[in-house]
């Protein structure tokens, strides 16, 4: 795989736009696809923010990734088409109180014909410290036949473009 910077990825994408592209990134980098704030009624009874809420922030974070390379609600809406989750890992690292302001900063690690791997990383915006990361499986599928199906060819070009080396910290 090879990895690039980004000055020399434009130079790439100028050459051959359809050839996927590995970036080399930072943290401070991604995309980020969800802000917020915890909130005293997402706390459970020992003062931190409930699991219940890590997935759902983890939730709004991938319709917005997936909208970067075009699967937005019109796309879904008017080809009959969906993405459902297939596998999550949550890693838990520190934990979030009401108050916290919160981003999660987001990655595609993977393209396949019907697949995308990708992860999120749930970050405290106060101490920069990561609180949680999400490894997961995203299936395109025919929401008609609810079955997995191809994702469109300029779709997965432009999912394509966004896989990045960049590699959470799950340890």
């Amino acid at each position: 795989m090879e990895h690039l910077e980004i000055s020399s990825w434009l130079d790439r994408i100028k050459k051959n736009p359809f050839q996927p592209i590995y970036l080399s990134m930072t943290a401070e980098e991604l995309s980020i696809t969800y802000r917020g704030v915890i909130y005293p009624y997402q706390c459970d009874h020992m003062g931190h923010m409930n699991v219940m809420w890590y997935v759902g922030k983890f939730d709004e974070a991938t319709w917005q990734l997936v909208r970067l390379f075009g699967a937005d609600t019109a796309y879904m809406k008017n080809n009959n088409r969906g993405m459902v989750a297939a596998e999550q890992h949550i890693f838990y690292k520190r934990e979030l109180l009401a108050g916290n302001l919160v981003s999660v900063r987001s990655g595609i690690l993977e393209v396949r014909d019907k697949t995308l791997r990708f992860f999120h990383e749930l970050v405290n915006e106060e101490t920069n410290e990561v609180a949680a990361i999400a490894l997961m499986t995203g299936v395109h599928i025919d929401s008609g036949l609810r079955k997995a199906c191809s994702l469109p060819a300029d779709l997965a070009e432009r999912a394509k473009a966004m896989v990045t080396s960049y590699q959470p910290a799950v340890k």
